[in-house]
């Protein structure tokens, strides 16, 4: 199958906003739109599956973050601030203004549920409700953080060393690196939701050097500007509806407790463990994320 036939019904852009441009899918149906955000090391295809049934009833916007896919990828700031969340979020709601939605709901997964939170503090006017998927929040991860969840997420640690150490190594074999992250974090039965067509397109992606910069900067950001916008917002107890799915066999659920994790700082939560699941809920479960997500949004639609 070629790359685009996932996203048959779906107009490209790649829209600019000045200081980068972002690779954007839309599919318009109503006024009620969606925005899709993808996780790391991936783009806009972890939504291959369930995109295309969300556009039967909803406008969908899917995008690479910027960093990722066939975003831009800016070099790096000192002080990581064009990576930060804050900035990666502002790329979004300007996305979503330049296609004419000025509300809209919000559907996160990894390093885009990072984003998607964000966007929530920072633009909660806009957000008709909330879906993040395998996280907890930043702050709390990094400050909880174990001996399971080093092992497991050793990324993390790797990225966020000085400029240059880990563009060097982590890009030294793009496609080793893209498949044993991708099929480490799932169940075995799950490695067939990741056809070789789409496994070659994270590739591509991860061989360009500046999207290894870009990662890292991102990650970086994660562990530095962004725990201190984080840190200013711990007393918010945000009301933006919101829902919270992970994997019943992933790293995050079997660690820590995700639901009440996220009642610290959402007035209105609900959620539950993905079955037969690992970290990559969208790819490995996308039925069952998509029941999930339609009623939820059902339930909060015009709101």
């Amino acid at each position: 199958m070629a790359i685009t036939d996932y996203f048959k019904n779906f107009e490209r852009e790649m829209i600019d906003l000045g200081e980068v441009t972002i690779h954007t899918l839309i599919s318009r149906k109503t006024d009620e739109a969606i925005l899709l955000l993808h996780g790391h090391p991936e783009s806009h295809l972890i939504w291959r599956d369930i995109a295309p049934l969300l556009a039967q009833n909803y406008s969908v916007v899917a995008t690479d973050l910027r960093g990722y896919g066939d975003s831009s990828k800016p070099k790096g700031l000192e002080d990581h601030s064009n990576y930060s969340k804050r900035v990666m979020a502002q790329d979004q709601v300007s996305v979503m203004e330049r296609l004419g939605f000025t509300k809209f709901h919000v559907v996160g997964h990894d390093r885009g549920a990072r984003v998607a939170h964000r966007l929530i503090l920072d633009h909660k006017e806009k957000v008709l409700s909330c879906t993040m998927m395998d996280i907890l929040p930043t702050y709390d991860m990094y400050e909880k953080t174990n001996k399971e969840f080093a092992t497991k997420y050793w990324h993390w640690f790797f990225y966020i060393q000085p400029v240059g150490f880990p563009e060097r190594l982590l890009g030294a074999d793009p496609e080793y690196f893209i498949r044993r992250n991708l099929l480490n974090k799932v169940n075995k039965e799950s490695e067939k939701m990741f056809p070789e067509d789409v496994i070659q397109e994270y590739i591509r992606h991860y061989s360009d050097p500046a999207c290894v910069h870009a990662i890292s900067e991102d990650y970086r950001a994660s562990n530095s500007i962004d725990l201190l916008h984080d840190e200013a917002n711990r007393n918010v107890k945000f009301e933006t509806p919101l829902l919270v799915l992970w994997g019943a066999n992933g790293v995050v659920g079997n660690i820590w407790d995700v639901l009440e994790g996220w009642k610290e700082f959402a007035k209105d939560v609900t959620g539950f463990a993905v079955p037969n699941c690992g970290h990559f809920v969208p790819e490995e479960q996308p039925q069952i994320v998509y029941d999930a997500l339609i009623g939820f949004l059902e339930k909060h639609k015009g709101r």
